[in-house]
């Protein structure tokens, strides 16, 4: 059995019935908790709408490709592309981290799953929803969440804003 937690993000169409029908998806796949929805500033150079992120916690029988794999398949179900890098999406399902029952993280370089993510750390939108989740988070060989947060800048935390709409 192993633990993971799962950055989800959208853009595109319906955000949060988008964001609402993967984690409905992710009960049938161990989920044992998951945030209330922020709406953020999109990340990186690519112009494109506002989206609503959450963090998911799932745990399973599964081993990191199986949960990149699952991943896949909810980005899939949401009529995801891949045309354009850091570009808008319907669904974005990241694998953020993955431990074993023992506590032990799973750590790959592979560039096809690399964990711990290599960039949650310098991310709010994913560092903000995981500490309200789990005030106890922490990101392997990178420190406690709430620590990373506090080192990121005050302006792309206070993006990170709760999204009152129905949750």
């Amino acid at each position: 059995m192993t633990r993971a937690v799962l950055s989800l993000g959208a853009n595109l169409g319906d955000r949060a019935a988008t964001l609402r029908d993967a984690i409905t998806a992710l009960k049938d796949d161990g989920l044992v908790a998951r945030s209330v929805l922020y709406e953020t500033p999109p990340w990186g150079p690519v112009e494109q709408p506002a989206y609503l992120n959450a963090i998911a916690i799932v745990r399973g029988p599964r081993d990191a490709a199986g949960w990149l794999a699952l991943a896949h398949e909810l980005e899939q179900a949401a009529g995801r592309t891949r045309d354009v890098r850091w570009g808008p999406r319907t669904l974005d399902v990241d694998v953020v981290t993955i431990t074993g029952d023992d506590g032990t993280p799973v750590l790959s370089d592979d560039p096809t799953l690399t964990l711990p993510h290599p960039r949650a750390h310098e991310r709010a939108f994913v560092l903000v929803p995981w500490l309200a989740l789990d005030p106890a988070a922490e990101l392997p060989g990178h420190g406690p969440v709430a620590e990373l947060l506090a080192k990121l800048p005050p302006e792309d935390v206070a993006a990170v804003v709760r999204w009152e709409h129905l949750q």
